[in-house]
């Protein structure tokens, strides 16, 4: 399939590909409310006063060897073993199951246009994640093969182009309406009501209200297939070079090296339709082996392996 499989190769590729993805959100059942306006109305306003603070870590004088800072309560609770492939078990609890334990996971909010700049795209995607920094390098997970693409992906594969911007606190609402499963060629900036600021080396635009914003070109790409049923292609990682980086000049230190996480005030994807905020966090210094070694902290806990590994 070329790299540049676009809508209209797509859809004669699979006809019902647009339908199959207005019909995916009902078919995971991601939200649990049957009316979430009741479910909304019952909680707490949001706390504006909770700001980001440091704590101290739960233990501040544990040490080497001592485990667990829960005094053993941990061990006394049971494991289920899955099997992600069990006769029966819908592909779909698989994806419910890791959204809902690989939390907080960071939002890469990204903004695409495109090959032939007519139509332009926002949305946010929660397989996510910076893995180099020389590079600066960045992956994307997108669900559904080439021959499913959303417009993001189709953009991206088209123009290799696009930019990851970090979703705040004060435009939460307006992220996560670009969500909607509109048709292709409908814009998620004006549903939105974000606003669009230009770049450097791309021609998509980064989101002006974000803190942090990141200029990307392709990498590369890789498709999977699934274990489950052969043949059909059930995702897309595609590795983003960053190549401008974009930041607030009130969350930026004097070294211009240091995001202020009090101004950031990023969001996160729990399970389900949950959001995490960040506002507290404790500080841990890296141990030194020398050092530890000279302090006896270590005595008695050097060893190849633990017994029965």
């Amino acid at each position: 399939m070329p790299a540049n499989f676009g809508d209209h190769e797509q859809k004669s590729y699979d006809p019902s590909a647009a339908e199959h993805r207005q019909d995916s959100e009902k078919a995971v059942g991601r939200n649990p409310h049957p009316d979430i306006a009741k479910v909304q109305a019952s909680r707490p306003d949001w706390n504006y006063d909770r700001s980001w603070h440091f704590t101290k870590p739960v233990d501040p004088d544990w040490n080497l060897g001592c485990g667990a800072n829960d005094g053993g309560e941990s061990l006394k609770k049971e494991h289920v073993e899955l099997d992600p492939y069990e006769d029966g078990r819908p592909a779909i609890f698989n994806y419910k199951l890791l959204i809902s334990a690989i939390i907080p996971r960071p939002i890469g909010f990204v903004s695409t246009r495109s090959e032939d700049g007519k139509s332009t795209n926002l949305a946010p995607f929660s397989y996510t994640s910076v893995i180099n920094h020389d590079p600066p390098l960045f992956t994307i997970g997108f669900a559904g093969g080439f021959s499913n693409a959303k417009d993001t992906l189709t953009n991206l594969a088209a123009t290799k182009e696009c930019t990851i911007n970090i979703i705040s606190e004060h435009f939460l609402e307006a992220a996560n309406a670009t969500s909607i499963n509109a048709p292709h060629g409908v814009s998620e900036w004006a549903l939105s009501g974000l606003t669009p600021a230009p770049c450097k080396e791309v021609k998509c635009s980064r989101v002006k209200e974000a803190i942090f914003s990141v200029e990307g070109k392709l990498f590369s790409t890789q498709e999977f297939e699934s274990r489950a049923t052969p043949g059909k292609k059930t995702g897309v990682l595609a590795i983003i070079e960053g190549t401008r980086f974009w930041v607030r000049e009130d969350a930026l230190n004097e070294d211009r090296n240091l995001i202020d996480p009090a101004i950031l005030r990023p969001m996160s994807r729990l399970g389900g339709i949950i959001y995490g905020r960040t506002t507290e966090g404790c500080e841990l210094p890296r141990p030194d082996y020398t050092e530890k070694e000279k302090g006896k902290e270590m005595d008695g806990l050097i060893q190849p392996k633990l017994e029965g590994q």
